[in-house]
């Protein structure tokens, strides 16, 4: 997130050099009007997830999606405000995580800089909802979300991006020059990661591989999918082009990449699905998680790649939603409602890779396989930190106090077991 500016080679490596953190920057008008409607546009994601989510659902278990989604967000405020942004951004102890501005009093540069982080912390922690959907109870989602906005999410943005904040590279990931601009890793890879734990811990949905159940759990809503994805790519602009964290001549650039990217995504989502799927015709779920997929993987290097790099991104990002969703829940067995693993997780990795693979030479100062070394090392410090210490996590509550509904409870819809809203009341629109 956000470009820094001197770009040295040091011990066969890419380092950052130190410079004027957003602390030091003049919050002119024109920057503080981006940046709040940025921070508007990637609120507005919630929204475009919600509808994803309820879409790709039971309509019996939508309103708990639903539910979830805005939980999760106000959960997401609170602990991000009290701890969690001063564990990412607070003074480092040993570039692992920050030991202060905790439950801070907000004004001028840090009140716009802690709300745009707010919002990816937000979106971080909305990727699991709708992957264990149908089967998980509402009280421990809370836990989870609780998690992953306090702690998971925190205390890896500080190793990869806790030197935006007062422009020394404190985290240990960044003092090495791992770049993400604006979250392949940090918040998608995250978010993909904490979800297969929570997948795996749960488990599928009831006969979910049974044969000849499996037409129970398509989804209720393409229409609501279809809105909840505009939304996204809408919110998304905001998502990359904010985290320039100013205004300049990169915008527009940074905005043609990524809806290049998503673009070809799900172009090449449309055609692999329409050649490979057994019915011969293109899968409109596939459709939309390539769209999806190609905006995670150009999301990471936006900045530093051309307009062909960002087409290559999107068009590979939207062949691995088809291929690795398929693999994962058809093959692993591995039961995501909404691919968030693959969308998130997976392509995430992708456009971390991308990064040192595309990126123009004119940001590079040393050679680019050392670069990808870095980037490699993040990735796998992200599923490590992201996805064992979740898993972790999920198993004890598991064992203490199970994280998923009675089968009696999943038949019945989570609408009425969680919520005590009855069958007439469901309807999605």
């Amino acid at each position: 997130m956000g470009k820094k500016i001197g770009i040295v080679y040091i011990f066969g490596m890419l380092n950052l050099q130190a410079g004027d953190g957003f602390k030091e920057q003049s919050l002119d008008p024109s920057t503080l009007s981006f940046l709040l409607i940025c921070s508007a546009l990637v609120f507005a994601m919630q929204a475009g997830f919600m509808c994803l989510e309820c879409g790709m659902s039971r309509k019996i278990d939508s309103i708990n999606v639903a539910v979830k989604n805005i939980s999760d967000f106000l959960i997401s405020a609170a602990t991000f405000w009290i701890i969690g942004f001063g564990i990412m951004f607070g003074y480092s102890f040993y570039g692992v995580l920050g030991s202060s501005m905790f439950a801070s009093s907000l004004s001028g540069n840090m009140a716009i800089f802690f709300l745009f982080q707010l919002m990816f912390c937000g979106a971080a922690a909305t990727i699991t909802s709708g992957a264990i959907s149908g089967r998980a109870k509402f009280s421990t989602y809370i836990i989870m979300s609780a998690v992953i906005s306090a702690v998971i999410y925190p205390i890896f943005g500080h190793w990869a991006w806790g030197g935006l904040w007062d422009g020394r590279n404190t985290g240990w990931l960044e003092s090495l020059g791992f770049l993400d601009f604006a979250g392949s890793t940090v918040v998608h890879s995250v978010g993909g990661w904490v979800a297969l734990a929570a997948v795996i811990v749960i488990g599928p949905r009831k006969d979910r591989y049974k044969e000849g159940a499996r037409k129970n759990y398509r989804p209720s809503s393409y229409i609501l999918v279809y809105i909840g994805l505009f939304i996204l790519m809408f919110g998304w602009f905001g998502f990359n082009a904010g985290s320039n964290l100013q205004v300049d001549s990169s915008l527009p650039v940074i905005v043609v990449n990524t809806i290049l990217a998503g673009a070809f995504g799900g172009l090449s989502a449309l055609f692999y699905s329409w050649w490979t799927d057994k019915s011969k015709t293109p899968n409109p779920a596939q459709i939309a998680n390539g769209v999806l997929g190609g905006l995670v993987g150009i999301t990471g290097c936006c900045f530093w790649v051309s307009q062909f790099s960002s087409v290559v991104i999107g068009l590979i990002a939207g062949i691995i939603t088809v291929a690795g969703s398929r693999f994962i829940e058809e093959r692993l067995k591995i039961d995501d409602v909404v691919s968030a693993i693959t969308v998130h997780g997976i392509c995430g990795v992708w456009g971390t890779i991308a990064t040192a693979l595309f990126m123009k030479s004119t940001f590079l100062a040393g050679p680019r396989i050392n670069f990808l070394g870095v980037q490699l090392l993040g990735i796998l410090a992200c599923f490590i930190w992201s996805f064992g210490i979740s898993y972790l996590i999920f198993k004890f509550l598991h064992a203490s106090y199970s994280l998923r509904v009675s089968e009696e409870d999943e038949e019945a819809g989570l609408n009425l077991s969680e919520h005590n809203i009855s069958p007439p009341e469901n309807s999605i629109l």
